[in-house]
């Protein structure tokens, strides 16, 4: 058994096939396969139900799965412990796609730079997707919209609080954010995100009816399907020099406005604790500078 192996089995618990796996980790399917058997062969049992397609993890694979996890988080975290100030190993990290595209590149420019040995895995997903993989181990820090009830045995850490905005293309008539929206259809965020259900709540209360349009997953595209006079939308103004594209207008979303909050959420008993802080505060660093 080696750390290979183990790596193999949380990569195929995550994405839930051999075939998704492999693609995950660079591997073919048959090396995955591999690893699999010498995995069962070392342990003397079998952690996979081969009667479905694709195999499942059978109970005694739930359990190794949590037991591998902990144990590549300690391997993880001891290279880093004595690695001096230049910090090394791995840090796998989560974001929600608008981080990805504001401030969080900027951020891990700085973190490189001045820790040269260190790789970062990103995985994008939505925030419930990303917290729950936080606290099952799976990552060891996320980026995503505040969570209205936080599970025991995470911390959450606010970065930046993001004004909603109304966006319409340029010449769209009204000057208030209920005449936009009530001017072109409306370009839906899924509803079953974080920041979609914030929206969709607020427009509720004020008892704002919108025509709908398009239901999207991609705050990023939303505001490009805008540009080109798609309709009308609700999205954050994230810390940008130009956070919304050419041929967009955009007023307050709210009375009184309404905000989203973004920061980073980690386990409380986190080995890759001191990362993660300077993480936070290279992101802190970045939302003064675009102020």
């Amino acid at each position: 058994m080696d750390l290979r192996q183990l790596r193999t089995l949380i990569a195929i618990a995550e994405r839930r096939s051999f075939a998704a796996a492999a693609d995950a980790l660079g591997l073919t399917q048959s090396a995955i396969s591999l690893h699999v058997k010498a995995l069962e062969a070392a342990l003397g049992t079998v952690l996979f139900d081969r009667t479905t397609r694709p195999p499942r993890l059978n109970a005694q694979g739930e359990i190794l799965v949590e037991r591998a996890r902990e144990i590549v988080r300690q391997c993880d975290g001891l290279t880093e412990s004595i690695s001096g100030d230049d910090v090394t190993g791995v840090l796998e990290l989560g974001a929600v796609p608008t981080t990805i595209a504001g401030v969080l590149p900027r951020a891990l420019a700085a973190l490189k730079r001045s820790n040269p040995g260190l790789m970062v895995r990103l995985t994008s997903d939505l925030s419930a997707e990303l917290v729950d993989r936080v606290l099952k181990g799976a990552l060891d820090v996320a980026m995503v919209s505040e969570p209205t009830l936080l599970a025991t045995g995470l911390s959450w850490h606010p970065v930046v609080r993001e004004p909603l905005m109304v966006i319409a293309p340029d010449g769209t008539p009204g000057d208030t954010d209920r005449a936009l929206l009530g001017a072109l259809p409306f370009i839906r965020f899924k509803r079953f995100a974080w920041a979609g259900r914030l929206i969709d709540l607020h427009l509720r209360d004020r008892g704002i009816r919108v025509t709908p349009g398009m239901e999207i997953d991609s705050l990023e595209a939303a505001a490009t399907l805008v540009a080109h006079g798609l309709g009308v939308s609700v999205v954050p103004m994230r810390p940008l020099g130009e956070p919304f594209p050419a041929g967009v207008r955009a007023l307050p979303f709210g009375e009184p406005p309404q905000f989203r909050a973004v920061g980073l959420v980690e386990r409380t008993a986190n080995p890759k604790a001191d990362l993660v802080k300077t993480l936070y505060g290279e992101l802190l660093a970045q939302c003064e500078v675009a102020k």
